[in-house]
């Protein structure tokens, strides 16, 4: 592991997106509730939650960290049935928190892909990236 024990501690924040195509019926009757396993967004939502907490049991030599706040939001288009998450985590840490807003994102992927697999089978997790993050001395802004 890293040490970072004589590092101070700052505010950390970090973005991470993840991108999930299907057909746009299927998230037509996700956002309608009509999911066989229930409300998708809510369980996307708190998955992505609980995973941004515990990313140090899930990545070897990652730091547990005191989260402060985790944010999940999903951008829509019913038309091309994409669904953009986003997960923002903030800390006053020692370290990054760019790892856990990552697994966040993921987590709420996958779990997007479990809640609708019942209405299509073939739904794509695309993309996964780290958007920005802050309060280290390596700021960091995703370009393009």
């Amino acid at each position: 592991m890293v040490d970072v024990g004589k590092k101070g501690e700052t505010v950390r924040e970090a973005v991470a997106t993840a991108r999930v195509r299907m057909l746009p019926g299927v998230l037509c009757a996700a956002c309608e509730g009509k999911a066989p396993k229930g409300d998708v967004f809510a369980a996307a939502r708190i998955a992505g939650i609980q995973a941004a907490k515990k990313t140090a049991d899930l990545i070897p030599l990652c730091h547990p960290l005191r989260i402060d706040k985790v944010d999940i939001d999903f951008e829509l288009d019913s038309g091309e049935g994409i669904i953009v998450i986003s997960a923002m985590v903030g800390a006053t840490e020692r370290t990054g928190v760019e790892m856990e807003a990552l697994v966040a994102a993921a987590v709420a992927a996958l779990t997007i892909y479990d809640m609708c697999k019942g209405m299509q089978k073939d739904i794509v997790i695309e993309e996964i990236a780290l958007e920005r993050k802050s309060g280290g001395k390596t700021p960091y802004i995703r370009k393009g």
